[in-house]
Order: structure tokens, then C-alpha cells, then sequence
């Protein structure tokens, strides 16, 4: 094959966003918006069609693919002024998916990728926070053996909420650097005795593995259904993204958060999303924190903001969004960390948005002649005109609130309460209607979630995946509903009293 890997960095990209199809949507708008001068860690992208290449040819790569991700490592180094795998300047990178149309949490994605036990030395000096080093050390532990080595993540969960006990600690962010040099030495002997061999330390092996485990999500079972359910050809493959790494983990002068540059649920023109501080993207998204609001129109007015905690980076993060969605003449969901006050963006797509956002931006964008009326009449779907006929609850409807939730995605369903997405797919079959409760979701629900009438989350935010998958689909979702206290074996949940 001629060209293999695809460069961005520095101001200077060798794809943009004319190349989705080849480079897919997350590639794409990378290297659209490194050619802008917008802040983007540099990186690679190994395009789609060596996915494609990678199923016909027994998984293996073409020959020249090795030679062209070295030289892109290479010149990665040579901007960053870091080394892959050095121990006294370490290059850390994260390794995504991205298809031609957005799959939210479908495939997988590797963080902090090039730690082994001499870098994580290298990142504490370097970083001056030995804590800091050790938590980026166990979330790569865990995620690296749970995407490539298929070990479940509920035991390194285990180890990891004992350690909270021990240390009398609520949040992952309050436990001591001793604390998770204990559980980065537990990790590592959970993979042995699962494994029968030690935990990667080569910082290549861990590369390859993870390039081989993103391409191979693209037949994972929840990939094949959420294919199925948005009638996403097979053929079409997903590009695998090499990114540097940005913390968001580095401190309470970092953070991380997901932003719509319009309200996804309603298509009100205002800046709209969720932030954490001392966090990595994973825990946004993955709903296992519930979020803040990024402004005082976002959410709570009773919880500090974004605006509040980081003002330089707020009014860069409101220029940035706004020179994109001009750009790109549409909603855009976009994804961004700070690290220590210095703002990066991550990501950019189209947003996923309800039935009735939808036709509200698609008028507002034509009045503000971003669009013209023939491009408005496009961007609303049969499906979406089909969802705004989906009941709504009357609101002069007498009714019994027994718990407030997040408005993740609007209407009315009601339904038997189930809490495993088997067991709603089952019923579902059964001609029975459902409603799937979950602590939160996960990318292996998506059947479930497709088979409910309605989705209800303890945890997680308006950009967390229950809410973002459930718009794409036009069903009815509560996210962040604290009030309820579920009991997985137990087969019920209760608030209050």
C-alpha cells in the first residue's frame, strides 16, 4: 500500500476534513483543526482502509506500516521535545477509534499509553507529583488489560474501592501516591495470575497491541449492534488515532469536560456542557462521576462552573467553539482538557442531538445564514420527524415526583423496571415494554438501551454516555438521578424511604 499513516502537529496536517471517509470523523476534524491553529496535541492516524486490510489479510498490517508509524512517533518527538519509552522525558500517547459516522463509547480507546515501571519514575520527576504519576499509572494498567487483554475491569475496581476504604476516602482524585503505588503493584499481580505472564513493559509491544485491539473493537458484539441499529456498513472500518497525551489529572489546575456549542436536548442557542476538575476525559463521559456545569446556564446553579473555577480557559474554550461551529456550519460536540491552565482540544463532530433540537437549529442556523433553507430540510431525518410524535407527559397531568433527575433526552415511556440489558432485550422480544436502570451505561448496553422505552442513570451527567447514546436514538433517558439507590441483586431500587 502507498500511504499508511497520516501526520497532524505544529500547525501542519497532512489530511483535513474533506478525508472522513479515509481518515474517519475523529481523524478528520483532527487534523481540520491542527491546519485552523487551534490547540491540538500532535499525533497520527492510521486510516480506515488498513482496517479493512487488517480483516482480509488474517489481522495482519501491511509491510510498510511499522516503518511510517515509527517515522510519525518520530516526528511526534521532535515537536513535544519528549521521547516514547524514555525514562527521564517520557511521550505518553492515547490511542483511539474513529469511524466514518460518530459511534459514541462503541469502540475502544486506550489512555497514558507508554508507562512502564522506569516512565512512570520519569513522569513524577518530570511532573513534580509523584501521586499524579501513579494514578495516570493505574488507569492505564486497567484499561490497557481490560481493551487488550480482556481481563473485566470489575476486579481492579475491587482493588481499587478497598483502597479507598482503607485510606477513608470517597473520590479516586484523595487517594495518597502510596496509596496507588499499592494498587499499580496489585494490578500488575491481577494480570499475572489472569495472564500467566507480566504486565507489558515494552512501550512498543503496548502500542501495537493497542492499535490491534481498536481494530479489532470494530467487530466487538456492541459495535456490530450499534452498526446494525444506525445501519452503519461493515465495510466502511475505523481509522485507529495516535494522540499525545494532556492531563487533566495533573491537579486542581487542570481538568477535563465535554461542551455542545448549542443544548443538544432542546437546540437553544447556548454554550452547554460538563466539566470535572483533576480528571481524565474517560471519567466524564463514562458517567462514573457525576460532572459540574461548564457555565450558569449549563446546569446547577448551586455548583461552581467552569466559568467560575477556570475564567482564561472558559473564554478561550467560548472563542474556540464559536470559530468551529462557523467552520463547520454546525452543532458541534466537542471535547477538551486543561492542563495546568493551559486549554487543549481533543475533539470535534457533529453533535448528537433530540429530535426537536434538531429542527430548532436547523431554522436558527438558516436565520443566522449559517445554512440555507435546502441544507435545513437535510439535517432533519424521517426518524427525528418520526420522535416528535412520541408521547410527552402532560404537564397539567396531576403526578407523584418521587426523584429528579438530568433531562438527558425529552418524552414520556413507561414501562417494567429491568436492570441488565439482557434482561430488557429479552422482555423486549417478549412483546413486553421496559425501562433499563443502571447505576450508568456502558458501550456493551446498547442493545438494551435500543430495546427500552426509556433509560434512567444514577450517575453521570448530560454528556455522559446514557445521555449522548439515548439522543442518537430518540429515547426517552433521566441521567445523574442520585436520589435512587440501586441494588443490582437485590433486582430493585429505592429513594428515600
Amino acid at each position: 500500500m502507498e500511504k499508511v499513516v497520516y501526520f497532524f502537529g505544529n500547525g501542519q496536517a497532512e489530511g483535513d476534513a474533506k478525508m472522513r471517509n479515509l481518515l474517519g470523523g475523529k481523524g478528520a476534524n483532527l487534523h481540520e483543526m491542527t491546519s485552523l491553529g487551534l490547540p491540538v496535541p500532535p499525533g497520527f492516524t492510521i486510516p480506515t482502509d488498513i482496517c479493512t486490510y487488517f480483516y482480509q489479510n488474517g489481522k495482519q498490517y501491511p509491510a510498510n506500516l511499522k516503518a511510517e508509524v515509527e517515522t510519525a512517533l518520530g516526528r511526534m518527538e521532535k515537536v513535544l521535545g519528549a521521547k516514547f519509552g524514555d525514562k527521564t522525558n517520557p511521550l505518553l500517547v492515547s490511542v483511539r477509534s474513529g469511524a466514518r459516522i460518530s459511534m459514541p463509547g462503541m469502540m475502544d480507546t486506550i489512555l497514558n499509553l507508554g508507562l512502564n515501571d522506569e516512565t512512570v519514575q520519569g513522569l513524577a520527576e518530570q511532573s513534580g507529583d509523584e501521586r499524579f504519576a501513579f494514578d495516570a499509572y493505574r488507569r492505564f494498567i486497567q484499561m490497557y488489560a481490560d481493551v487488550v487483554l480482556g481481563l473485566s475491569s470489575y476486579s481492579f475496581e475491587t482493588i481499587l474501592e478497598t483502597a479507598k476504604r482503607k485510606e477513608n476516602v470517597e473520590e479516586d482524585s484523595k487517594l495518597s501516591a502510596q496509596a496507588l503505588r499499592g494498587i499499580v503493584e496489585d494490578y500488575k499481580k491481577l494480570v499475572i495470575s489472569d495472564q500467566g505472564t507480566p504486565f507489558p513493559m515494552d512501550v512498543k509491544d503496548q502500542l501495537w497491541g493497542a492499535v490491534g485491539a481498536v481494530f479489532s473493537s470494530w467487530m466487538a458484539n456492541r459495535a456490530i449492534s450499534y452498526r446494525r441499529i444506525n445501519r452503519i456498513p461493515e465495510e466502511w472500518g475505523t481509522a485507529v488515532n495516535v494522540q499525545a497525551m494532556v492531563f487533566g489529572n495533573m491537579g486542581e489546575d487542570s481538568a477535563t469536560g465535554v461542551a455542545f456549542t448549542r443544548d443538544p436536548s432542546t437546540g437553544d442557542s447556548r454554550f452547554f456542557g460538563e466539566y470535572l476538575a483533576n480528571a481524565q476525559g474517560e471519567d466524564v463521559v463514562a458517567g462514573i462521576r457525576t460532572p459540574r456545569p461548564i457555565n450558569s446556564t449549563s446546569g446547577d446553579l448551586g455548583l461552581p462552573t467552569f466559568e467560575d473555577e477556570f475564567p482564561a480557559s472558559y473564554k478561550e474554550l467560548v472563542s474556540l467553539y464559536q470559530r468551529l461551529e462557523k467552520h463547520y456550519s454546525d452543532m458541534q460536540d466537542i471535547e477538551f482538557t486543561v492542563q495546568k491552565g493551559k486549554l487543549f482540544l481533543l475533539q470535534t463532530r457533529t453533535g448528537k442531538r433530540s429530535a426537536s433540537a434538531a429542527i430548532r437549529i436547523a431554522v436558527d442556523m438558516v436565520k443566522e445564514k449559517l445554512i440555507d433553507r435546502s441544507q435545513a430540510l437535510l439535517r432533519v431525518t424521517p426518524e427525528q420527524i418520526e420522535q416528535l410524535l412520541h408521547p410527552r407527559l402532560d404537564p397539567k397531568a396531576p403526578k407523584s415526583v418521587i426523584a429528579k433527575g438530568l433531562p438527558a433526552s425529552p418524552g414520556a415511556a413507561s414501562g417494567e423496571v429491568v436492570f441488565s440489558s439482557d434482561e430488557a432485550e429479552a422482555l423486549k422480544r417478549g412483546g413486553r415494554k421496559v425501562i433499563l436502570v443502571r447505576h450508568e451505561t456502558s458501550p456493551e448496553d446498547i442493545g438494551g438501551m435500543d430495546a427500552a422505552e426509556g433509560i434512567l442513570t444514577a450517575l453521570g451527567g448530560m454528556t455522559s454516555h446514557a445521555a449522548v447514546v439515548a439522543r442518537g436514538m430518540g429515547k426517552t433517558c433521566v441521567s445523574g438521578c442520585g436520589e435512587i439507590n440501586i441494588d443490582y441483586q437485590k433486582q430493585q431500587f429505592t429513594v428515600g424511604s
